[in-house]
This record gives structure tokens, sequence and C-alpha cells, in this order.
């Protein structure tokens, strides 16, 4: 079985016989399976008038149980300050979130789902689930185990960690 990714290869290998091109193929994979998957997500949310950012920013406020502060929002999804506050705007616009100050210290905020919020999450969750099992459906359960054993380790020696 081929990809598009051994095309790639193959012409590569034609040109400089004197790489090893075995990375090459790794991340070129991976970017392309990232693109695909990120694809498929968007997809699903946008059939439920949401954009993948939204529920990203809802689901981490989900399931951490409580209010967070901006920066450990931030942290979770993995954006900058500025887009995090470009993003809680709009989603306090909406009713979705809310921004209160902490008591005792005016310098702090959290931010915190709203009842509006935690609905339109869970009304989503369930189906992103079974659209994120659709899109590893081409490959078994045990591969997609192992899979997840290497995705780990390799985001462990990027320093991906908590």
């Amino acid at each position: 079985m081929r990809d598009r990714v051994d095309g790639f290869l193959d012409q590569w290998a034609a040109q400089r016989t004197d790489l090893d091109l075995a990375a090459m193929g790794t991340v070129g994979r991976s970017l392309r399976l990232a693109r695909l998957l990120s694809a498929g997500l968007k997809e699903y949310f946008a059939e439920h008038s949401m954009e993948t950012w939204e529920f990203d920013v809802l689901a981490t406020l989900r399931r951490s149980g409580g209010p967070l502060t901006p920066s450990a929002l931030a942290a979770s999804v993995m954006i900058g300050s500025a887009a995090l506050t470009n993003r809680v705007d709009r989603l306090v616009a909406r009713g979705l979130v809310s921004r209160d100050a902490v008591p005792g210290d005016r310098r702090s905020l959290h931010i915190s789902l709203t009842e509006e919020g935690r609905e339109r999450v869970d009304s989503v969750v369930e189906g992103h689930v079974r659209n994120q099992r659709r899109l590893l459906s081409g490959i078994d359960k045990d591969d997609c185990r192992a899979l997840d054993e290497i995705l780990r380790a390799l985001l462990v020696s990027l320093g991906d960690v908590p």
C-alpha cells in the first residue's frame, strides 16, 4: 500500500540518492495526517455551527471542572494571551462564557462556562468522540493504541509534558 508521501520520497530518492529519507517520510505523513484530521474535525463542528477553536475553549473549561485563569486557559488551549483575549471576548458576547474578577484580587480573573456554554459543549461532545472514532476507523484498536504510545513518546521527547 502506498500513499502520497511515498511519491514525494521516490522523487527525492531519484534526485538525492545520498539522503536517508526515513524521517522525511514520518514527518511528512504526520503533517498530512494532522491536516486531514483537522479538516475532519472542522467539518463536524461546522455542522453544529461551531468553530474548532470555540469547542477547544469550551471543552477545556468543561473538562477542568471549574473556572480557569486566563493564563491557565491559554496554556491548555496552546495559544497566546492576545488570541485568547479575542476568543474569550467573542464567547462572552455570545453568552457562552463569563469573565469574573476573583474576590479579593482585582487584578485576577476567572473564566467560566455559563449554563448555556455548558449545554452547548455537552450537546456536541458525544458526536465529537464518535467523529474521532470515525476518523481513526482505518486502523484497528490495537494499532490505534500502539500509535498512541508512539505519539506520546515522541511528544514527550519534544518537551510536550505537563
